[in-house]
This record gives C-alpha cells, structure tokens and sequence, in this order.
C-alpha cells in the first residue's frame, strides 16, 4: 500500500498540510476500514507506508516520495511531518498521470487535494516505469514471443567440429525432457540474424562456445547478457576465454567421445539447476 497526498499546502521539504475532511478521500472502503475506526484513524499503521506526495496538477510539477513520520491535529487540518526520500529520482506530476491505471487513481485525483491510501505496491510500478524506458535495439528486434521454460539454445561456430558437441549435448538434454535448437536448425525468418535473436529471447537457457574465439559466438553471448538470460559458457581451450569473461565461471571440455559425455552431464546438471530452483 502507499498514501497518495494530493495538496497545495505542502510548505517545505518537512512539513505540509491537508484538510481533515479530505483524509481518506477517493480511498475504497476495503482498505479505509482497515484504518478507521468509529472515535479514530490508526495513523500509526499508515506511517509504515510510503507517500506519494504532490500538488495539484498533470504537467511538471515535482512529485516526491516521501516517509511520514507524524501527523498532528491541528484545527480543521492535520499537520504532515515527513522526510523526503533523497535516494529515490525525482518525478514530476505527468509522470504519476501517465501511470493512473496502475496506481488506481481516477482521472480527477491529481486535481483535487486529498489524501488516499492505494492497495498498490508503488515501488513495483515505479520499478516497471523505470525498466520499460530501456533504449531498444536500431541493428534488430527483441522478440516479444514467450519464454519456453524447457528451451536450451545453442550458440556456436557452424562447422563440423562442433556437431557432435552439439548432438551429444544434446542428446543429454532432450532425454532429461528439455528442447534444444541451434540457429541453423530453424529457418524462420530471412535474415539469420533475427531468427538467432528469436532463439536468445524464447531460451530459458543460452549454451555459448567460446572455443576458438568466434566473434558471433561472442556476440550473442553479449546480447544473452544483456538480456539478463542464464548463460552457461563452455570452452576447449581456457586461452580462448577473453579477460572481460574470466570472472565469470565456464565448463572445459575435450572433444572426444569422453569429454563430450562429461560435458553433457555438465551442462544437463547445470541447466537443471536454474530452471528447477
């Protein structure tokens, strides 16, 4: 939950006022019976919450998060003692109107002064507002297909040596009931590029090989990456991991018949770990 504190008589960065005939206003009567009683408000179980706190208005006026810490009967009004939030950024009014629908706010509410409480969790909303202005991509497209949580995709040099790696990982993988496919194995649409880019976005998991320092492999390892996707990177030769990866922990391999093996077995354990939690 969070208080919503609409008002013009916010007179500093401490402290402010709202009339008391406006407390708990455009607030539905589930959450207000939570808090009010027939003599009383439990102002102390609202404390607890964060506070959207705003003027009057849909364009660039500033809109704060703030932490109530007392609030005083005074007359017709209750006074508002608050901190602002200095570690929160900074919003203005037509951000909050932008997000109305999921902060369960009428239309009027950023023009009326008043103060409700929201059964919304503010900080989720805001966190999606902030991730949803990610740059996208100009070079190609994210797929916006979803995930298939038994999907493991492959990214590797298309040569011959690298086959029964993948047929034998493979092979590990499909048996345990996972679905595997490397880029050449789908021809969806007409530029490869985006039908790797698919296999990245729709992958519970990204195998890459780094051996022999393929730069697409490296590529799209960067992208998987970026996209926050599991990665699990594996290699026949440490001198082929370059340094920015080093830290980051990979499977050694041979590729013979008993190194595959051990390196399916690897990879199945692996793959079992992060889509199983």
């Amino acid at each position: 939950m969070f208080n919503l504190i609409v008002s013009g008589r916010v007179e500093n960065d401490r402290r402010g006022f709202i009339m008391a005939e406006r407390v708990f206003g455009y607030t539905t009567d589930e959450v207000k019976n939570q808090f009010v009683n027939d003599t009383s408000i439990d102002f102390q179980s609202v404390l607890k919450f964060p506070t959207l706190l705003m003027e009057e208005g849909r364009g660039d006026e500033v809109a704060r998060i703030a932490w109530l810490s007392r609030v005083t009967r005074k007359g017709s009004d209750y006074q508002l003692d608050y901190t602002i939030d200095p570690d929160l950024p900074k919003l203005t009014n037509a951000d909050i109107d932008a997000l109305q629908s999921e902060l369960d706010m009428h239309d009027w509410e950023l023009g009326t002064n008043h103060w409700a409480i929201k059964d919304v969790d503010l900080f989720e909303v805001l966190f999606r507002k902030s991730t949803g202005k990610r740059v996208a991509p100009t070079v190609f497209q994210l797929s916006e297909k979803p995930i298939n949580p038994k999907l493991v995709s492959f990214m590797m040099p298309f040569s011959g040596q690298f086959t029964s790696v993948y047929q034998d990982v493979k092979a590990a993988l499909e048996a345990d009931g996972y679905q595997c496919q490397r880029a050449d194995d789908m021809w969806v649409h007409a530029h490869i590029m985006t039908d790797i880019i698919e296999l990245i976005c729709t992958s519970a998991v990204i195998v890459c090989d780094l051996s022999g320092k393929n730069p697409n492999v490296f590529y799209e390892a960067g992208i998987a990456h970026t996209l926050g996707k599991e990665v699990i990177l594996i290699t026949q030769s440490h001198d082929d991991v370059p340094f920015d990866l080093r830290p980051i922990r990979y499977l050694d391999y041979l590729n013979n018949g008993e190194g595959r093996a051990k390196l399916a077995n690897d990879i199945l354990a692996r793959v079992q770990a992060v889509t199983n939690p």
